[in-house]
């Protein structure tokens, strides 16, 4: 049994840099959806501004709270995280663009595609860290995915 244990943490400590790499493009398309959320519960109209403002306001909140524990992490597996928005933008996978402020039903619909490729990416980066042996970091990235799929369905139920 030592020997199993042994091959493990060695198998951990070989690839912290991949997994690192990985919760790193999360955590980047994880602030790329935050700031979005946040942005769209500012600038909300229309007949479903409570209720939406209101969503969003819980989302980007849950959000906030997870790019933290990302970046912790990442910290713990020896690695700096990304720090600065030229450095998020630039790992993000999830972009948004144009300036000007869509419709009620674009921006739940832009949300709901962003988190649906946010959900992609950390089952990758889940399945890097399975591979990884790296349990903790798995379970982290099960948790998250669990959490933009909840997201995803209560986005889906707002424009059905």
């Amino acid at each position: 049994m030592a020997v199993k244990s042994t091959t493990k943490r060695r198998i951990k400590r070989s690839t912290p840099n991949r997994v690192a790499k990985a919760l790193a493009g999360v955590l980047a398309d994880t602030y790329a959806v935050y700031q979005q959320t946040h942005a769209y519960h500012w600038n909300v109209t229309g007949p479903q501004f409570h209720s939406l403002h209101a969503m969003f306001e819980l989302q980007y909140n849950e959000m906030w709270m997870a790019v933290d524990l990302l970046a912790e992490r990442i910290r713990a597996l020896g690695e700096f995280a990304p720090a600065s928005g030229e450095e998020m933008a630039k790992l993000s996978a999830i972009k948004f663009t144009g300036s000007a402020v869509p419709k009620a039903e674009i921006m739940v619909k832009n949300l709901l595609k962003a988190h649906e490729q946010l959900i992609k990416n950390a089952k990758k980066a889940r399945d890097i860290a399975s591979q990884a042996a790296d349990s903790e970091t798995e379970d982290m990235l099960i948790a998250r995915i669990q959490e933009h799929e909840k997201t995803a369905w209560m986005l889906r139920a707002t424009l059905a």
